[in-house]
Protein backbone atom coordinates (compact mmCIF):
# COMPACT_ATOMS: atom_id res chain seq x y z
CA UNK A 1 0.00 0.00 0.00
CA UNK A 2 2.89 2.52 0.50
CA UNK A 3 2.78 3.18 -3.52
CA UNK A 4 -0.72 2.94 -4.07
CA UNK A 5 -2.35 6.01 -5.39
CA UNK A 6 -5.64 7.35 -4.94
CA UNK A 7 -7.82 6.35 -7.86
CA UNK A 8 -9.43 8.82 -9.92
CA UNK A 9 -12.31 8.04 -12.72
CA UNK A 10 -10.01 9.16 -15.30
CA UNK A 11 -6.96 6.34 -13.84
CA UNK A 12 -9.67 3.72 -13.81
CA UNK A 13 -10.77 4.98 -17.29
CA UNK A 14 -7.37 4.40 -18.99
CA UNK A 15 -5.77 1.54 -17.22
CA UNK A 16 -4.13 -0.90 -19.73
CA UNK A 17 -4.25 -4.38 -19.00
CA UNK A 18 -1.33 -6.40 -18.74
CA UNK A 19 -1.10 -9.13 -21.14
CA UNK A 20 0.33 -11.67 -19.52
CA UNK A 21 -0.63 -11.14 -16.12
CA UNK A 22 -3.50 -10.08 -14.15
CA UNK A 23 -2.77 -6.69 -12.33
CA UNK A 24 -4.09 -5.02 -9.21
CA UNK A 25 -4.05 -1.52 -8.22
CA UNK A 26 -5.18 -0.65 -4.54
CA UNK A 27 -6.67 2.62 -4.24
CA UNK A 28 -4.93 4.70 -1.40
CA UNK A 29 -8.48 6.37 -0.52
CA UNK A 30 -10.01 3.66 0.88
CA UNK A 31 -7.43 0.71 1.76
CA UNK A 32 -8.37 -2.98 0.75
CA UNK A 33 -9.91 -1.43 -2.60
CA UNK A 34 -8.70 -3.07 -5.25
CA UNK A 35 -9.04 -2.12 -9.37
CA UNK A 36 -8.67 -5.84 -11.17
CA UNK A 37 -7.53 -5.60 -14.71
CA UNK A 38 -7.59 -9.09 -16.48
CA UNK A 39 -5.07 -9.42 -19.07
CA UNK A 40 -8.40 -9.33 -21.72
CA UNK A 41 -9.12 -5.98 -20.30
CA UNK A 42 -11.93 -6.67 -18.43
CA UNK A 43 -11.99 -4.67 -14.92
CA UNK A 44 -13.91 -5.25 -11.79
CA UNK A 45 -13.53 -4.19 -8.45
CA UNK A 46 -12.44 -6.23 -5.23
CA UNK A 47 -11.71 -5.36 -1.58
CA UNK A 48 -9.25 -7.65 0.33
CA UNK A 49 -9.99 -7.95 3.98
CA UNK A 50 -9.38 -10.41 7.11
CA UNK A 51 -11.78 -12.02 8.44
CA UNK A 52 -11.15 -14.11 11.69
CA UNK A 53 -7.38 -13.93 10.92
CA UNK A 54 -7.75 -15.30 7.76
CA UNK A 55 -7.26 -13.35 4.42
CA UNK A 56 -10.27 -12.64 2.09
CA UNK A 57 -11.53 -11.41 -1.02
CA UNK A 58 -15.14 -10.20 -1.99
CA UNK A 59 -15.57 -9.29 -5.50
CA UNK A 60 -17.42 -5.98 -5.48
CA UNK A 61 -18.47 -6.13 -9.66
CA UNK A 62 -17.41 -4.94 -12.99
CA UNK A 63 -16.03 -1.50 -13.41
CA UNK A 64 -18.59 0.98 -14.78
CA UNK A 65 -16.68 4.18 -16.07
CA UNK A 66 -19.81 6.45 -15.51
CA UNK A 67 -23.56 6.06 -14.90
CA UNK A 68 -26.22 8.49 -17.13
CA UNK A 69 -28.62 8.15 -14.12
CA UNK A 70 -27.69 8.06 -10.33
CA UNK A 71 -27.76 4.73 -8.82
CA UNK A 72 -29.15 4.00 -5.05
CA UNK A 73 -26.07 3.47 -2.34
CA UNK A 74 -27.69 -0.19 -1.73
CA UNK A 75 -26.42 -1.67 -5.45
CA UNK A 76 -25.79 -5.27 -4.64
CA UNK A 77 -22.66 -6.61 -4.61
CA UNK A 78 -21.64 -8.49 -8.53
CA UNK A 79 -23.95 -5.21 -10.61
CA UNK A 80 -21.32 -3.05 -12.72
CA UNK A 81 -20.42 0.08 -10.27
CA UNK A 82 -18.42 3.72 -10.63
CA UNK A 83 -15.56 4.54 -8.98
CA UNK A 84 -17.70 6.30 -6.24
CA UNK A 85 -20.20 3.07 -6.21
CA UNK A 86 -17.68 0.72 -5.53
CA UNK A 87 -16.15 2.97 -2.72
CA UNK A 88 -19.50 3.49 -1.13
CA UNK A 89 -20.27 -0.26 -1.50
CA UNK A 90 -17.04 -1.88 0.33
CA UNK A 91 -17.37 0.74 3.35
CA UNK A 92 -20.78 -1.56 3.36
CA UNK A 93 -18.44 -4.27 3.54
CA UNK A 94 -16.23 -3.21 5.85
CA UNK A 95 -18.75 -1.86 8.42
CA UNK A 96 -20.50 -5.37 8.31
CA UNK A 97 -17.11 -6.77 9.12
CA UNK A 98 -16.43 -4.43 12.10
CA UNK A 99 -19.50 -5.71 13.38
CA UNK A 100 -18.49 -9.23 13.23
CA UNK A 101 -19.76 -10.10 9.99
CA UNK A 102 -18.44 -12.23 7.30
CA UNK A 103 -19.83 -10.60 3.81
CA UNK A 104 -18.62 -13.99 2.49
CA UNK A 105 -22.76 -14.40 1.26
CA UNK A 106 -22.06 -11.49 -0.79
CA UNK A 107 -18.72 -12.52 -2.27
CA UNK A 108 -20.75 -15.74 -3.72
CA UNK A 109 -23.76 -13.38 -4.48
CA UNK A 110 -21.45 -11.38 -6.53
CA UNK A 111 -19.38 -14.22 -8.35
CA UNK A 112 -22.95 -15.54 -9.76
CA UNK A 113 -23.80 -12.31 -10.90
CA UNK A 114 -20.03 -11.28 -12.25
CA UNK A 115 -20.34 -14.76 -14.22
CA UNK A 116 -24.01 -13.49 -15.62
CA UNK A 117 -22.22 -9.87 -16.51
CA UNK A 118 -19.02 -11.41 -18.56
CA UNK A 119 -21.80 -13.10 -20.73
CA UNK A 120 -23.42 -10.60 -22.92
CA UNK A 121 -27.16 -10.89 -22.88
CA UNK A 122 -28.21 -13.11 -25.60
CA UNK A 123 -31.28 -11.57 -25.80
CA UNK A 124 -30.08 -8.15 -26.87
CA UNK A 125 -31.01 -6.82 -30.16
CA UNK A 126 -27.60 -7.17 -31.45
CA UNK A 127 -26.83 -10.30 -30.91
CA UNK A 128 -30.53 -11.48 -32.30
CA UNK A 129 -29.67 -9.28 -34.72
CA UNK A 130 -26.73 -10.80 -36.02
CA UNK A 131 -28.46 -14.31 -35.35
CA UNK A 132 -31.35 -13.11 -37.91
CA UNK A 133 -28.84 -12.07 -40.36
CA UNK A 134 -26.84 -15.49 -40.20
CA UNK A 135 -30.45 -18.06 -40.10
CA UNK A 136 -32.29 -16.00 -42.25
CA UNK A 137 -31.76 -13.48 -44.15
CA UNK A 138 -28.61 -14.71 -45.65
CA UNK A 139 -30.74 -18.22 -46.59
CA UNK A 140 -33.64 -16.38 -47.93
CA UNK A 141 -32.76 -12.87 -48.89
CA UNK A 142 -30.50 -11.85 -51.43
CA UNK A 143 -30.20 -8.65 -50.98
CA UNK A 144 -28.55 -9.94 -47.54
CA UNK A 145 -26.21 -7.69 -47.12
CA UNK A 146 -28.55 -4.28 -47.19
CA UNK A 147 -30.65 -6.06 -44.34
CA UNK A 148 -27.23 -6.46 -42.41
CA UNK A 149 -26.62 -3.27 -43.34
CA UNK A 150 -29.68 -1.61 -42.60
CA UNK A 151 -28.98 -3.26 -38.84
CA UNK A 152 -25.60 -2.07 -38.85
CA UNK A 153 -26.22 2.13 -39.51
CA UNK A 154 -30.13 2.18 -38.37
CA UNK A 155 -31.00 -0.17 -35.82
CA UNK A 156 -27.52 -1.23 -33.94
CA UNK A 157 -26.60 2.49 -32.69
CA UNK A 158 -30.39 3.13 -31.41
CA UNK A 159 -31.29 -0.41 -29.76
CA UNK A 160 -27.82 -2.86 -29.73
CA UNK A 161 -27.46 -2.90 -26.55
CA UNK A 162 -31.21 -3.52 -25.31
CA UNK A 163 -33.23 -6.43 -25.14
CA UNK A 164 -35.52 -7.11 -27.73
CA UNK A 165 -38.18 -7.43 -25.28
CA UNK A 166 -37.94 -3.83 -24.21
CA UNK A 167 -38.48 -2.46 -27.56
CA UNK A 168 -42.06 -0.97 -28.06
CA UNK A 169 -44.11 0.64 -30.63
CA UNK A 170 -43.03 3.97 -29.28
CA UNK A 171 -39.41 2.86 -30.17
CA UNK A 172 -40.20 1.62 -33.60
CA UNK A 173 -42.10 4.85 -34.83
CA UNK A 174 -39.08 6.79 -33.23
CA UNK A 175 -36.44 5.25 -35.40
CA UNK A 176 -38.87 5.86 -38.53
CA UNK A 177 -39.18 9.07 -37.51
CA UNK A 178 -35.46 9.69 -37.55
CA UNK A 179 -34.97 8.06 -40.87
CA UNK A 180 -37.33 10.34 -42.22
CA UNK A 181 -36.99 13.44 -40.85
CA UNK A 182 -33.27 13.68 -42.03
CA UNK A 183 -35.20 12.91 -45.26
CA UNK A 184 -34.56 9.03 -46.07
CA UNK A 185 -38.51 8.03 -46.29
CA UNK A 186 -37.93 5.47 -48.44
CA UNK A 187 -34.93 4.03 -46.37
CA UNK A 188 -37.74 4.25 -43.64
CA UNK A 189 -39.81 1.65 -45.63
CA UNK A 190 -37.36 -0.52 -46.33
CA UNK A 191 -35.82 -0.52 -42.38
CA UNK A 192 -39.31 -0.94 -41.13
CA UNK A 193 -39.96 -4.12 -43.60
CA UNK A 194 -36.92 -5.35 -41.98
CA UNK A 195 -37.62 -4.63 -38.52
CA UNK A 196 -41.42 -5.82 -38.88
CA UNK A 197 -39.40 -9.32 -40.39
CA UNK A 198 -36.98 -9.79 -37.53
CA UNK A 199 -39.63 -9.46 -34.93
CA UNK A 200 -42.02 -12.06 -36.35
CA UNK A 201 -38.61 -13.93 -36.72
CA UNK A 202 -38.20 -13.74 -32.76
CA UNK A 203 -42.25 -14.64 -32.06
CA UNK A 204 -41.77 -17.89 -34.54
CA UNK A 205 -38.76 -18.42 -32.49
CA UNK A 206 -40.35 -18.43 -29.00
CA UNK A 207 -38.21 -15.56 -27.91
CA UNK A 208 -41.30 -13.29 -28.17
CA UNK A 209 -45.19 -13.43 -27.97
CA UNK A 210 -46.00 -9.78 -29.42
CA UNK A 211 -44.27 -8.09 -32.00
CA UNK A 212 -43.80 -4.31 -31.37
CA UNK A 213 -44.36 -3.39 -35.26
CA UNK A 214 -48.39 -4.34 -34.53
CA UNK A 215 -50.31 -1.43 -35.45
CA UNK A 216 -47.21 0.65 -37.01
CA UNK A 217 -48.10 1.41 -40.66
CA UNK A 218 -45.77 1.69 -43.23
CA UNK A 219 -44.34 5.39 -43.27
CA UNK A 220 -43.79 6.59 -46.14
CA UNK A 221 -46.27 5.83 -49.34
CA UNK A 222 -44.03 5.03 -51.97
CA UNK A 223 -44.76 5.54 -55.93
CA UNK A 224 -43.93 2.70 -58.68
CA UNK A 225 -40.51 4.76 -60.03
CA UNK A 226 -40.98 5.27 -64.13
CA UNK A 227 -37.71 7.25 -64.22
CA UNK A 228 -35.83 6.37 -67.55
CA UNK A 229 -33.05 7.90 -68.82
CA UNK A 230 -33.40 10.10 -71.80
CA UNK A 231 -30.69 9.35 -74.93
CA UNK A 232 -28.86 12.72 -73.54
CA UNK A 233 -28.76 11.73 -70.30
CA UNK A 234 -27.12 8.44 -71.43
CA UNK A 235 -24.42 10.40 -73.26
CA UNK A 236 -23.79 12.06 -70.38
CA UNK A 237 -23.63 8.99 -68.09
CA UNK A 238 -21.69 7.35 -70.04
CA UNK A 239 -18.82 10.33 -70.56
CA UNK A 240 -19.60 10.80 -66.98
CA UNK A 241 -18.57 7.24 -65.86
CA UNK A 242 -14.91 7.96 -67.38
CA UNK A 243 -13.95 9.88 -64.26
CA UNK A 244 -14.16 6.56 -62.27
CA UNK A 245 -11.52 4.43 -62.48
CA UNK A 246 -11.94 0.75 -61.80
CA UNK A 247 -13.80 -0.83 -60.28
CA UNK A 248 -16.99 1.93 -60.68
CA UNK A 249 -16.64 3.35 -64.27
CA UNK A 250 -16.65 -0.68 -65.84
CA UNK A 251 -18.97 -1.29 -63.87
CA UNK A 252 -21.29 1.62 -64.27
CA UNK A 253 -20.68 1.22 -68.11
CA UNK A 254 -21.43 -2.71 -67.70
CA UNK A 255 -25.14 -2.03 -66.14
CA UNK A 256 -25.85 0.09 -69.25
CA UNK A 257 -24.41 -2.20 -71.42
CA UNK A 258 -26.13 -5.32 -70.21
CA UNK A 259 -29.10 -3.98 -68.36
CA UNK A 260 -28.58 -6.64 -65.77
CA UNK A 261 -28.91 -5.86 -61.63
CA UNK A 262 -25.90 -4.01 -59.65
CA UNK A 263 -25.34 -6.69 -57.20
CA UNK A 264 -25.48 -9.17 -60.02
CA UNK A 265 -22.80 -7.30 -62.16
CA UNK A 266 -20.79 -6.54 -59.37
CA UNK A 267 -20.63 -10.15 -57.87
CA UNK A 268 -19.70 -11.49 -61.18
CA UNK A 269 -16.70 -14.02 -61.26
CA UNK A 270 -14.77 -14.91 -64.10
CA UNK A 271 -16.06 -18.79 -63.97
CA UNK A 272 -19.32 -17.11 -64.65
CA UNK A 273 -18.19 -16.16 -68.17
CA UNK A 274 -17.72 -18.10 -71.61
CA UNK A 275 -15.75 -15.74 -74.08
CA UNK A 276 -15.99 -17.37 -77.45
CA UNK A 277 -17.09 -17.06 -80.60
CA UNK A 278 -20.67 -16.70 -78.67
CA UNK A 279 -19.63 -14.87 -75.23
CA UNK A 280 -21.74 -15.07 -72.82
CA UNK A 281 -22.89 -14.63 -69.10
CA UNK A 282 -24.33 -17.42 -66.72
CA UNK A 283 -25.56 -16.18 -63.72
CA UNK A 284 -25.90 -19.07 -61.39
CA UNK A 285 -29.11 -19.32 -59.78
CA UNK A 286 -28.17 -18.98 -56.31
CA UNK A 287 -27.05 -15.44 -57.18
CA UNK A 288 -29.98 -14.74 -59.06
CA UNK A 289 -32.83 -12.55 -57.22
CA UNK A 290 -35.38 -14.83 -58.72
CA UNK A 291 -33.02 -18.18 -58.00
CA UNK A 292 -33.45 -18.98 -61.64
CA UNK A 293 -30.23 -19.45 -63.59
CA UNK A 294 -29.43 -17.02 -66.04
CA UNK A 295 -27.50 -16.64 -69.56
CA UNK A 296 -26.91 -13.15 -70.60
CA UNK A 297 -25.41 -12.73 -74.21
CA UNK A 298 -22.58 -10.72 -74.38
CA UNK A 299 -22.15 -7.67 -77.18
CA UNK A 300 -19.26 -6.58 -78.53
CA UNK A 301 -19.22 -3.40 -76.50
CA UNK A 302 -19.77 -6.10 -73.40
CA UNK A 303 -16.83 -8.80 -74.14
CA UNK A 304 -14.68 -5.34 -74.76
CA UNK A 305 -15.07 -3.85 -71.33
CA UNK A 306 -14.73 -7.31 -69.70
CA UNK A 307 -11.28 -7.36 -71.17
CA UNK A 308 -9.76 -4.32 -69.96
CA UNK A 309 -11.03 -5.42 -66.40
CA UNK A 310 -7.37 -5.80 -64.88
CA UNK A 311 -7.37 -9.08 -62.32
CA UNK A 312 -7.33 -9.02 -58.71
CA UNK A 313 -6.99 -12.00 -56.28
CA UNK A 314 -7.58 -15.64 -56.86
CA UNK A 315 -11.19 -15.57 -56.64
CA UNK A 316 -11.78 -14.44 -59.93
CA UNK A 317 -14.38 -11.53 -58.91
CA UNK A 318 -14.16 -8.81 -61.58
CA UNK A 319 -14.83 -5.99 -59.91
CA UNK A 320 -13.51 -6.29 -56.47
CA UNK A 321 -10.83 -4.07 -54.50
CA UNK A 322 -9.44 -6.52 -51.80
CA UNK A 323 -9.54 -9.45 -54.24
CA UNK A 324 -11.86 -11.49 -51.30
CA UNK A 325 -15.75 -9.91 -51.68
CA UNK A 326 -17.40 -7.71 -54.60
CA UNK A 327 -17.20 -4.11 -54.29
CA UNK A 328 -19.09 -1.54 -52.61
CA UNK A 329 -19.78 1.32 -52.16
CA UNK A 330 -21.62 2.46 -54.97
CA UNK A 331 -23.86 5.50 -53.86
CA UNK A 332 -20.21 7.76 -53.50
CA UNK A 333 -19.21 6.87 -57.01
CA UNK A 334 -22.42 7.78 -58.20
CA UNK A 335 -22.47 11.11 -57.03
CA UNK A 336 -19.37 11.46 -58.36
CA UNK A 337 -21.03 10.65 -61.81
CA UNK A 338 -23.88 13.19 -61.42
CA UNK A 339 -20.80 16.09 -60.55
CA UNK A 340 -19.36 15.10 -63.88
CA UNK A 341 -22.47 15.10 -66.00
CA UNK A 342 -23.65 18.56 -64.45
CA UNK A 343 -19.83 19.92 -65.23
CA UNK A 344 -20.44 18.30 -68.89
CA UNK A 345 -23.53 19.95 -69.23
CA UNK A 346 -22.24 23.05 -67.75
CA UNK A 347 -19.32 23.22 -70.02
CA UNK A 348 -21.63 22.48 -73.19
CA UNK A 349 -23.76 25.77 -72.34
CA UNK A 350 -21.02 27.69 -71.60
CA UNK A 351 -19.65 26.88 -75.61
CA UNK A 352 -22.62 27.68 -76.80
CA UNK A 353 -22.69 31.49 -75.37
CA UNK A 354 -25.44 31.14 -71.89
CA UNK A 355 -25.24 30.83 -68.44
CA UNK A 356 -23.11 27.65 -67.13
CA UNK A 357 -24.86 28.78 -63.40
CA UNK A 358 -27.80 28.18 -64.63
CA UNK A 359 -27.03 24.57 -65.10
CA UNK A 360 -28.45 22.37 -62.20
CA UNK A 361 -28.69 19.00 -60.21
CA UNK A 362 -29.51 16.54 -62.72
CA UNK A 363 -33.22 14.91 -62.48
CA UNK A 364 -33.18 11.95 -59.57
CA UNK A 365 -31.91 9.12 -60.99
CA UNK A 366 -30.64 5.95 -59.50
CA UNK A 367 -28.40 2.95 -60.61
CA UNK A 368 -31.54 0.72 -61.01
CA UNK A 369 -33.04 3.38 -63.23
CA UNK A 370 -30.37 2.28 -66.09
CA UNK A 371 -32.09 -1.72 -65.91
CA UNK A 372 -35.46 0.06 -66.71
CA UNK A 373 -34.20 2.43 -69.28
CA UNK A 374 -33.00 -0.98 -71.12
CA UNK A 375 -36.21 -2.86 -71.28
CA UNK A 376 -37.50 0.92 -73.00
CA UNK A 377 -35.09 1.11 -75.32
CA UNK A 378 -35.08 -2.25 -76.43
CA UNK A 379 -38.66 -2.19 -76.79
CA UNK A 380 -37.92 1.18 -78.90
CA UNK A 381 -36.13 -1.20 -81.17
CA UNK A 382 -38.99 -3.25 -81.76
CA UNK A 383 -38.04 -5.69 -79.30
CA UNK A 384 -40.69 -8.26 -78.25
CA UNK A 385 -41.90 -8.33 -74.84
CA UNK A 386 -41.37 -12.26 -74.01
CA UNK A 387 -37.70 -11.57 -75.62
CA UNK A 388 -37.41 -8.41 -73.31
CA UNK A 389 -38.31 -10.37 -70.04
CA UNK A 390 -35.58 -13.00 -70.88
CA UNK A 391 -33.34 -10.61 -70.90
CA UNK A 392 -34.13 -9.11 -67.87
CA UNK A 393 -34.73 -12.13 -65.89
CA UNK A 394 -38.10 -11.32 -65.47
CA UNK A 395 -40.59 -14.29 -64.10
CA UNK A 396 -43.69 -11.75 -63.81
CA UNK A 397 -45.61 -10.75 -66.68
CA UNK A 398 -45.96 -13.05 -69.98
CA UNK A 399 -43.90 -16.01 -67.92
CA UNK A 400 -45.92 -15.68 -64.68
CA UNK A 401 -47.88 -18.84 -63.19
CA UNK A 402 -48.61 -22.01 -65.58
CA UNK A 403 -47.03 -20.20 -68.74
CA UNK A 404 -43.54 -20.33 -66.54
CA UNK A 405 -44.09 -23.72 -65.80
CA UNK A 406 -44.45 -24.94 -69.28
CA UNK A 407 -42.79 -22.65 -71.23
CA UNK A 408 -38.94 -23.31 -71.04
CA UNK A 409 -38.17 -21.70 -74.49
CA UNK A 410 -34.72 -19.80 -73.33
CA UNK A 411 -34.96 -17.68 -76.33
CA UNK A 412 -31.01 -17.51 -76.55
CA UNK A 413 -30.81 -16.23 -80.18
CA UNK A 414 -33.42 -13.12 -80.04
CA UNK A 415 -31.54 -11.98 -76.59
CA UNK A 416 -28.32 -12.29 -78.63
CA UNK A 417 -30.22 -10.20 -81.55
CA UNK A 418 -31.37 -8.06 -78.81
CA UNK A 419 -28.19 -7.22 -76.93
CA UNK A 420 -26.62 -6.48 -79.85
CA UNK A 421 -28.74 -3.97 -81.23
CA UNK A 422 -28.61 -2.24 -78.02
CA UNK A 423 -25.32 -1.99 -77.94
CA UNK A 424 -25.16 -0.72 -81.43
CA UNK A 425 -28.09 2.04 -80.96
CA UNK A 426 -25.73 2.88 -77.72
CA UNK A 427 -22.89 2.96 -79.08
CA UNK A 428 -23.66 5.04 -81.96
CA UNK A 429 -25.42 7.73 -79.15
CA UNK A 430 -22.30 7.69 -77.12
CA UNK A 431 -20.39 8.58 -80.07
CA UNK A 432 -22.66 11.25 -81.43
CA UNK A 433 -23.72 9.27 -84.86
CA UNK A 434 -26.07 7.48 -86.44
CA UNK A 435 -27.65 4.25 -85.44
CA UNK A 436 -26.56 1.65 -87.97
CA UNK A 437 -29.30 -0.93 -89.22
CA UNK A 438 -30.91 -2.51 -86.57
CA UNK A 439 -32.49 -5.50 -87.47
CA UNK A 440 -36.58 -5.21 -86.29
CA UNK A 441 -36.69 -8.51 -84.17
CA UNK A 442 -39.44 -10.61 -83.56
CA UNK A 443 -39.76 -13.69 -80.76
CA UNK A 444 -40.29 -16.86 -82.40
CA UNK A 445 -41.10 -20.06 -80.46
CA UNK A 446 -38.68 -23.32 -81.44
Amino acid sequence: MANSKVLTVETVKSAKPNPSKRVERPDAALPGLYLIIQPSGVKSWALRYRFAGVPKKLTIGPVLTERSEPAGNDLLFGVPMTLTEARSASRRALQAIAEGKDPSHAKKLSKALQAVAAQPDKDTVRILGESFIERYAKPRNRSWAEVERQFKVEIYPLWGERRVKDITKRDVLDLLDGIIDRGSPVTANRVFASVRKFFSWLIDRDVMTASPCVGVKMPTAEKSRDRILSDSELRLFWRGTEVLEYPFGPIFRLLLVTGQRREEVGGIVSKELTLGADPIWTLPGERAKNGNQHSVPLSKLAVEIIAGLPKIGKRGFLFTTTGETPVSGYSRAKERVEARMVEILRAEAEERGEDPEAVKAIPHWTLHDLRRTVASRLAGLNINLPVIEKVLNHVSGTFAGIIGVYQRHEFRDEKRAAMNAWAEHLAALVNDRPAGNVVSLKATSK
